[in-house]
C-alpha cells in the first residue's frame, strides 16, 4: 500500500486538496452550542474543531454540480484525507470499562469507522459506497474516506481499508456490532477476499450510551448524543436515510450536490464518533462491588 500512501501526500500537497489555504472557507457543517460545564477541556477542544470541520466540495463551473472531493486513486474510487490539528487527544492508554471490556485499549489502536450505504435493512444486495476512517496519527485525528464511484470498484475499495488494518487495530463505531460490521463481512465475502475485520477488538459506544441515558433522552442516535455530550449541532446536514438515493442520483445522472452533503455528513459521524469515545473514556470508572 506503499503507492497508496505516496499518492494521498502527493494529492494532499496539491492546492486543490482540503488543506487549509488563504481562501475564504464555506459554511461550516456544523454549528456547536456552547458545551455543559461538566466537559473536560478536550472535550471542548473537539467541539471547537468540528465547528471549523470543512469536507466541502471542491467549487466547479457550475455551482449546481461542484467537484467531487478527493483523488481517484484507481478507476472508480476516490480517496480523501483530512487531518485535524489542534485536537488533544485521548490518553495514551484508555480502560475500556464503558464497553464492558477489561484490557486496556492502547491511542494508537483506535479505528473508528462509519459506513454510507446503498440501503438501511441489510442484506446481500446492500453495499457500502463509502467507507469512512478515522484514528489518531501524528497527535492529529486523522479522517480517510473512499467512494465508489463505480460498482466494478468495490473490490479495490475492499482491499484499500484492509491495506489500513493490522490485527492490533481496535474497532471504534456507533450500532457498527448489528450493521457496518456484518455489512462489511458480508462484502468481503462475496468479493472473495478475506475479511480483516474478523477477528479484531470492537468498542460500539451505542451500548454504553443506551446503558447510561436510555429514558433519559428521546432516543440514542448519534445525533442525539453529539449533541448531548459534546454540544454539537448540525447545520443543513444531509440525513444517512438520503445518502442511499444521493449515490443512485450520481450514478445515473452524474449529480454530485448531495454526494458531496454525504461526505460532509460522514466526516462529521467520525468526527462525533471520536468526541464521544473521549467523553466515555473519561467518565469514572465504578467502584468495584466487592459485596457484603
Amino acid at each position: 500500500m506503499s503507492a497508496l500512501h505516496q499518492r494521498l501526500r502527493q494529492w494532499q500537497a496539491q492546492s486543490g486538496g482540503r488543506r487549509a489555504d488563504p481562501s475564504p472557507a464555506p459554511a461550516p457543517m456544523a454549528t456547536a452550542i456552547p458545551p455543559a460545564p461538566s466537559l473536560s477541556p478536550a472535550i471542548r477542544a473537539l467541539v471547537r474543531r468540528q465547528q471549523r470541520l470543512q469536507l466541502s466540495c471542491v467549487p466547479a463551473p457550475d455551482p449546481d454540480q461542484p467537484v467531487l472531493p478527493g483523488e481517484e486513486i484507481a478507476p472508480g474510487l476516490r480517496c480523501t484525507e483530512l487531518r485535524l490539528d489542534g485536537i488533544e487527544p485521548p490518553a495514551a492508554w484508555i480502560d475500556p470499562w464503558f464497553a464492558g471490556q477489561a484490557a486496556p485499549v492502547q491511542r494508537s489502536q483506535l479505528f473508528h469507522i462509519d459506513t454510507e450505504t446503498t440501503g438501511l435493512a441489510g442484506g446481500v444486495g446492500t453495499r457500502a459506497f463509502m467507507i469512512g476512517v478515522a484514528d489518531w496519527w501524528d497527535q492529529a485525528l486523522r479522517l480517510r474516506q473512499l467512494t465508489l464511484t463505480r460498482i466494478s470498484a468495490e473490490p479495490l475499495m475492499l482491499e484499500t481499508l484492509a491495506g489500513w488494518l493490522d490485527r492490533n487495530r481496535v474497532l471504534v463505531s456507533y450500532n457498527g456490532k448489528s450493521y457496518d460490521i456484518p455489512l462489511l463481512a458480508t462484502r468481503y465475502r462475496l468479493a472473495g477476499q478475506s475479511n480483516p475485520l474478523a477477528e479484531l477488538r470492537h468498542l460500539d459506544l451505542l451500548h454504553p450510551v443506551r446503558r447510561r441515558w436510555k429514558g433519559a433522552w428521546d432516543n440514542c442516535r448519534l445525533a442525539t448524543t453529539e449533541r448531548r455530550l459534546l454540544g454539537v449541532v448540525r447545520d443543513d446536514d444531509l440525513p444517512g436515510s438520503e445518502a442511499p438515493a444521493a449515490w443512485l442520483d450520481y450514478l445515473r445522472h452524474g449529480q454530485t450536490r448531495k454526494l458531496c452533503r454525504v461526505h460532509d455528513h460522514n466526516a462529521q459521524d467520525l468526527a462525533s464518533l471520536a468526541g464521544v469515545m473521549r467523553y466515555l473514556s473519561e467518565l469514572p470508572a465504578p467502584a468495584p462491588d466487592h459485596g457484603n
